[in-house]
């Protein structure tokens, strides 16, 4: 577990921004039709532009920007040139390093006019995730986390995903600790000032279970039902838990705004 300073905080601010900014930027361009190559082509050249760099490029061999997970895709969905089609969903998670610290976070989009279901999937885990943000305190066990995310999603009727978890984060893309997304409440280490968190729901609609594409990669739902995945990087304040990338869910600022 390894705490880090204001000053290293405010880069990993300052990364999370860039990631922010490219899924931002793929809110306005995704849509039936579009191909998530040419989504991870223009999120490569926005955040280098911005100066940071890709840091799922060529990680352990990951041959691109961005992980594009459409539909049953779980997570580490490969971009490429098929067009998008109306109805699906997009799980988009993006990396990026800057002055050698690590920004992380996810969403999952909507492409055009998209079913009932998923529609409640995508809410769900998009809630999922903030209840999960606020369980980030001084104090607080690390267990906490993952039993609010399981505790939500599974009384909405979906399932967790077990095999992959969220993650320390910091100046390596994958730190201690990991960080299910279930758990019991009241267990595990005790979070601490400065440990940074990428909390990210992954929830199925169906069962938990995946298999893994013959690419090395693509992990699909073993039953073939949608999945969704949310993802904030998280740091531990004496102030409450800074969304590190979104200015308006700093700590600092949300306790000055209520002084």
């Amino acid at each position: 577990m390894v705490l880090k300073s204001y000053g290293e905080l405010e880069l990993m601010d300052e990364a999370n921004r860039i990631v922010h900014q490219v899924l931002d930027g793929v809110a306005e361009r995704i849509a039936p039709g579009v191909t998530t190559l040419e989504l991870d082509r223009w999120a490569e050249q926005t955040i280098r532009a911005a100066g940071g760099v890709p840091a799922f490029l060529n990680y352990r061999g990951f041959p691109a920007t961005l992980c594009t997970s459409i539909d049953d895709v779980i997570v580490h969905g490969i971009p490429d040139d098929h067009p998008l089609e109306e109805g699906s969903i997009v799980g988009v998670d993006c990396g990026v390093v800057y002055k050698g610290y690590y920004g992380d976070a996810a969403r999952t989009f909507p492409v055009g006019e998209i079913s009932d279901l998923a529609e409640r999937l995508l809410r769900s885990t998009r809630e999922a995730l903030e209840i999960a943000v606020e369980q980030v305190h001084v104090g607080g066990r690390l267990g906490d986390i993952g039993h609010a995310v399981q505790s939500y999603v599974e009384e909405a009727g979906f399932s967790v995903v077990r095999e992959f978890v969220g993650h320390g984060v910091g100046t390596s893309l994958h730190e201690d600790p990991q960080v299910p997304n279930y758990g019991a409440a009241g267990k595990g280490p005790r979070l601490k000032p400065g440990l940074v968190l990428a909390i990210e729901p992954m929830v199925n609609a169906g069962g938990p279970a995946h298999r893994t594409d013959p690419d090395g990669w693509t992990a699909r739902t073993a039953d073939g039902t949608l999945s969704a995945h949310f993802e904030y990087s998280v740091a531990v304040t004496e102030d409450g838990p800074w969304v590190l990338g979104v200015p308006s869910r700093s700590a600092r600022t949300a306790a000055a705004a209520a002084s």
